[in-house]
């Protein structure tokens, strides 16, 4: 299994540069940051892990943007990958967003894993005017309008909510595919979309049984037509035993995903330096 590091990133604490090349000199395969373009104050939706309006704490509110992030991290590394856990495309304009991540795949040499979430923050979306109801479908149709515009010379697309006439966009991604991997809950309706559109599912910190949920995210794959197996990345919300990380890499998680605080440098440093000694 791979390993890779989430920050959860603002405006204090260790820039994601920094972090990225102590993850990239320890070993580790991928750097992952969020996104929230804003945080309404007045809000309806209930956050997963207090299950109100309450928010466990103030990051949310100080989140930097995910590819701006990414970029400076790309200009000091080589290697380690670069990811989102979680972005939220349809908060963008798709046309734009394209842009940006084809950019960052061409300036980077190839190293852009787009992890992308269909938002629990229904305020937040609404201000972007995407229907709680529909986002599901937006996400589809923005994954295949940047699809057309990263492979296609001349790209367009149809739908409901993503509509353009025959374009140039350049440059294109360095990667034939970008890897799109959905952080949801698992269930029924998040692996049959990820069987349909997706290449990989990213767990939620309040997963459970993770065994069954990757089986029967395969079984949604097969029965999707879908060749080869997704990939699965797992978001260690606590330390994990020995049995748990057995049994992930039994049954065939791909990269496990580990939390560093929102601290300083040199306290995340040290952080790592224990991380990277106990993997």
């Amino acid at each position: 299994m791979r390993n890779g590091v989430v920050l959860f990133t603002s405006d204090r604490g260790i820039t994601p540069a920094a972090l990225a090349v102590a993850a990239e000199e320890r070993g580790f395969d991928t750097l992952y940051v969020p996104e929230h373009t804003h945080i309404p104050v007045k809000r309806e939706a209930a956050h997963p892990g207090t299950g109100d309006a309450t928010l466990p704490d103030d990051r949310y509110l100080r989140t930097l943007d995910p590819w701006v992030s990414l970029a400076t991290a790309a200009a000091v590394t080589s290697r380690i990958r670069l990811a989102t856990a979680v972005a939220l495309p349809v908060e963008s304009d798709p046309i734009t967003l394209a842009k940006t991540i084809a950019t960052l795949d061409h300036l980077s040499g190839g190293r852009v894993t787009l992890g992308a979430g269909f938002g629990w923050n229904t305020d937040e979306l609404a201000d972007h005017h995407v229907p709680a109801g529909k986002r599901r479908t937006v996400l589809r149709e923005y994954v295949e309008a940047m699809r057309a515009l990263w492979t296609q010379d001349e790209a367009s697309y149809a739908g409901k909510f993503v509509s353009f006439g025959a374009s140039w966009a350049y440059p294109k991604p360095v990667q034939t595919h970008i890897p799109l991997i959905i952080g949801a809950g698992g269930g029924p309706k998040t692996f049959t979309w990820i069987a349909h559109s997706a290449d990989g599912w990213m767990t939620t910190p309040r997963e459970h049984g993770t065994p069954a949920k990757v089986a029967a995210l395969r079984e949604a794959w097969s029965a999707a037509g879908r060749a080869g197996s997704p990939e699965v990345h797992v978001l260690v919300a606590a330390k994990p035993s020995p049995d748990d990380i057995a049994a992930w890499q039994e049954c065939g998680v791909d990269e496990l995903i580990w939390g560093v605080p929102d601290k300083s440098e040199r306290e995340v440093l040290s952080y790592l330096d224990k991380l990277a000694g106990r993997l």
